[in-house]
């Protein structure tokens, strides 16, 4: 349990150290390509083209190795911890991306944010006071083909919808990258051919591919969220879908659970975790105070050239010759 314990810690602080590196190499590159044609959606989202020029900045690219980093030690906090306590304290890279944000971004938390944080905290304490054995995480195959389907519908529409929507899907697309990292996790704890290896087993699972399409998709969301809303908001809707859903699937389907005598300690946590979650998102989703700019103010429109007088007129008389 302590080893998972510490795992998970590791993999929030890379997390959410990851997530303010990626939202300064977002916000750089968004000012530089501001003024620049096709850079936007008619809809006014982030194009397809300044979401990989974003993600070219070195920011950026360090963000995402943290990702990477941050991955691999949530990955195996899942197989050793139930994933209602894992994903919940992977989720407390919120704190991480808050604090760090004040610092880097220049962004001013207000008192609710820290309040709301210090609630995450407290219940990320409680979770673990609660937190009992991990199940097993063996399910049918059948279970496995559908992770698959449902990560495909969520990445594949979830893109489109947020394209769609434009700069109103901030959140939304926060969310939905959260769902693509909690399928993620779940894929994890199921997945065959770990324990033990077996490499066959592995390449035929299912389970395996719909951990690289929710990857993938959640990391492409999670940018264009960071692009075009607030770093503490986007994240906060991506902790909401990387905690709730898993943690539901881990009890009801892989066996996971509370200490006995302390299930109304760990749904507590849970409820308060989620909770805070919510209301950093809901109090940090306008990011008027202290944030950079991520456009370029608009240039000053040049005065109009006064109109020449038509000869004849009483401005500039006619030359008799």
């Amino acid at each position: 349990m302590l080893i998972g314990l510490l795992t998970a810690v590791a993999a929030s602080i890379c997390y959410g150290t990851g997530s303010v590196l990626q939202a300064v190499g977002s916000r750089r590159s968004a000012r530089r390509e501001a003024a620049a044609a096709g850079q936007t959606t008619q809809h006014g989202g982030p194009s397809l083209s300044s979401t990989a020029k974003a993600a070219m900045t070195w920011e950026f690219i360090v963000g995402t190795i943290l990702d990477f980093v941050g991955f691999g030690l949530g990955a195996l906090a899942a197989r050793l911890l139930p994933l209602f306590l894992s994903q919940t304290v992977i989720s407390a890279n919120l704190v991480i991306t808050a604090v760090l944000s004040v610092r880097m971004l220049g962004i001013r938390l207000t008192r609710a944010e820290w309040t709301s944080i210090g609630v995450v905290c407290s219940a990320l304490v409680l979770l673990a006071s609660a937190a009992g054995p991990e199940g097993s995480g063996h399910t049918p195959i059948a279970t496995h083909w559908w992770l698959l389907a449902v990560s495909l519908v969520l990445m594949v529409g979830g893109t489109v919808l947020v394209r769609v929507l434009g700069a109103r899907a901030a959140i939304l697309a926060g969310l939905l990258s959260g769902l693509g990292f909690g399928a993620l996790g779940v894929g994890v704890r199921i997945l065959n051919g770990i324990d033990p290896f077996d490499p066959a087993a592995l390449l035929t699972d299912p389970a395996l591919y719909a951990i690289l399409v929710a990857g993938v998709g959640g990391m492409y969301l999670h940018t264009i969220a960071l692009q075009i809303g607030s770093v503490n908001g986007a994240t906060a809707a991506l902790v909401v879908g990387e905690t709730v859903l898993p943690g539901m699937i881990g009890v009801w389907w892989l066996g996971d659970a509370s200490r006995p005598g302390f299930a109304w300690l760990a749904v507590l946590g849970f409820v308060l975790a989620v909770t805070g979650a919510v209301a950093v998102a809901w109090f940090g989703a306008p990011e008027s105070h202290g944030a950079e700019p991520t456009s370029l103010p608009e240039p000053e429109p040049e005065p109009e050239p006064e109109p020449k007088p038509e000869r004849g007129s009483l401005a500039e008389p006619e030359r008799v010759p």
